[in-house]
């Protein structure tokens, strides 16, 4: 049986420019984020925060902040690994275990990171 490579997910700053128009459909709020738009009604399920104007027939309808605000959960989710939770915990600026963990993981890894750079350092000098 042959799998499928899935398609690597667009890093948040290889994302296109949000073009100036006042009102965006689920479709182009898909494309300028990257995400389905299946994945854009449970974030609505999801996060609070989110909540595009409905008009007609319950068609939704995105404006710029709350694109901004969808990049952010995808970054939080995608990019910097939180779960829903934690993602949740994070955007209404909550300390969770999750979060505390994960600046603490960031903290020792730039800490360990300038140690070995002035390693390096002396160890060039000393050449």
């Amino acid at each position: 049986m042959v799998q499928k490579r899935k398609k690597p997910k667009a890093k948040t700053k290889d994302l296109p420019e949000i073009p100036n128009k006042l009102y965006f459909g689920i479709s182009e709020v898909g494309a300028l984020c990257a995400l389905e738009p299946h994945v854009l009604r449970y974030w609505e399920q999801e996060f609070y925060q989110l909540r595009p104007t409905k008009g007609q027939g319950n068609r939704r309808y995105y404006q710029r902040k709350d694109i901004v605000l969808i990049r952010r959960i995808r970054e939080l989710l995608y990019e910097r690994g939180f779960t829903i939770d934690g993602a949740r915990s994070q955007l209404m600026g909550g300390n969770n275990k999750d979060l505390n963990a994960s600046k603490a993981r960031e903290s020792y890894d730039k800490s360990q990171l300038i140690s070995q750079l002035e390693e390096v350092l002396e160890a060039l000098e000393g050449a």
